[in-house]
């Protein structure tokens, strides 16, 4: 197994923004915002949403709770906004029955950047001794959620692949981020 590395918020934040741009068409009308992020306090890619607070293009919503941040993506999606939903392990499973109601019954089409807080970078998060890293994808899998790991920089295609995955099937798609963000 590869050592995971920390990816670094900018490269996030600029892959955020070329998605949003492809998915406004990539033409020349300026759009304001380009996109939404929807967040609730996650330490683990705290980098990336302080660098976030800076950025002019995205706008940032922090919400209280994942099932508020769940309610509100899918009401920018059906407006045709472009959205981001960054939390952490923990409000993944404070969200299930959101992310099923909303996600999965609702069609709606939202994408996940999930956080696992406490990943030991030395071992497969199915093999770690936390068991909200531990069983995170086996959660997803179970609710039959795409997912795939963000675990260095080169891992960042993956972002708009999913994303773009959650849109085809209307339904959730996540990207786990494996160490903290830098």
């Amino acid at each position: 197994m590869a050592m995971p590395e920390s990816v670094p918020a900018p490269l996030i934040i600029d892959t955020f923004k070329d998605l949003f741009r492809a998915e406004r068409g990539g033409g020349h009308q300026r759009h304001d915002p380009l996109g939404w992020i929807i967040s609730v306090p996650d330490t683990h890619q705290k980098s990336v949403l302080a660098a976030l607070d800076k950025e002019r293009d995205l706008r940032v919503l922090t919400c209280s709770t994942e099932d508020e941040a769940n309610g509100v993506a899918a009401g920018l999606w059906m407006t045709g906004e472009p959205v981001i939903v960054m939390i952490q392990h923990a409000g993944l499973y404070a969200s299930v029955n959101t992310l099923r109601g909303i996600a999965m019954d609702g069609k709606v089409p939202v994408f996940y950047m999930i956080g696992l807080l406490s990943r030991e970078a030395d071992k497969d998060p199915r093999e770690s001794k936390h068991s909200m890293v531990r069983y995170a994808e086996p959660l997803l899998d179970l609710f039959g959620v795409p997912h795939a790991r963000l675990e260095g920089p080169d891992d960042v295609k993956r972002i708009p692949e999913y994303y773009r995955l959650s849109r085809e099937r209307r339904g959730p798609a996540a990207v786990l981020v494996g160490l903290p963000t830098n």
